[in-house]
């Protein structure tokens, strides 16, 4: 079997059950990928619910105030998220409707490629991989790959064979292959513990014939620590609190309005 067909037998026998998989709507499918951008999928998906029973359409969702948008965000963190998904769907009523090519709707607001692959190929079957950090990891470990996925080279290595490897399984749907290789690096191939002893793809797995597991995949550290000091004033009068609106530019912009 190849690499392909075997990640997808597994998916059909171990796949997780989300209600944005059982849809094709691209405002369901768009809604869950917003929320779940550095949010685990078991706390994002009461969000994805509630937000569906409140605004069930882009429309809907669209003529709602921001400060309502984000009042429901709340909890999520990262509200620059939240901002975004409104100015989006405002975006999408404002051409007519929910663009239908990869390169249409890496134009809405805070999409980037890997959300508009998932957009693309979950509601319109579109051929193209969705690289994320399960993606990552599972093809870094599998075929022992040390190219540090933060890179520019990194990104277009794994993006180039993500596509050649999925490829074939387009009789499929590229809808169902993406989500097979992430659903598992997110329940199988994970980043600490994976389940090496059941893995289907174990007898070909270089990291683990090389016993590299823990190094796979590579991740360059860029990241510079700085230290911020901040003074806060509680203000408390007669039972109420005053609060001030941050400003736009400011790191928690609006964050004020949340309370």
């Amino acid at each position: 079997m190849t690499f392909a067909s075997t990640i997808l037998q597994w998916f059909r026998e171990n796949g997780r059950q989300l209600p944005w998989r059982e849809t094709r709507d691209p405002y369901a499918i768009w809604l869950s990928e917003i929320i779940l951008q550095q949010t685990r999928t078991e706390q994002g998906r009461p969000y994805w619910e509630r937000f569906m029973r409140r605004w069930p359409t882009v429309e809907a969702l669209a003529a709602a105030s921001e400060d309502d948008v984000l009042r429901e965000w709340q909890g999520l963190g990262y509200y620059s998220r939240a901002r975004n998904l409104h100015a989006a769907a405002q975006q999408i009523v404002a051409r007519g409707g929910f663009p239908t090519t990869y390169e249409e709707i890496r134009k809405l607001k805070g999409v980037g490629d890997y959300t508009a692959a998932a957009i693309g190929s979950f509601a319109f079957g579109l051929p193209v991989a969705v690289v994320d950090g399960n993606v990552y990891r599972v093809l870094s470990r599998h075929y022992g790959i040390s190219t540090p996925i933060n890179t520019t080279e990194g990104k277009k290595e794994f993006a180039a064979l993500a596509q050649h490897l999925l490829a074939p399984s387009l009789r499929s749907g590229w809808g169902e292959a993406n989500q097979a290789i992430m659903d598992f690096g997110a329940t199988q191939c994970t980043p600490q513990s994976p389940r090496c002893t059941v893995c289907p793809l174990l007898d070909s797995c270089v990291a683990f014939r090389e016993q590299r597991i823990q190094e796979l995949p590579v991740k360059l550290k860029t990241l510079k620590v700085k230290e911020r000091h901040l003074t806060y004033i509680y203000i408390r009068y007669q039972g109420e609190t005053a609060i001030r609106r941050r400003g736009k530019g400011d790191i928690w912009q609006d964050y004020g309005n949340l309370y």
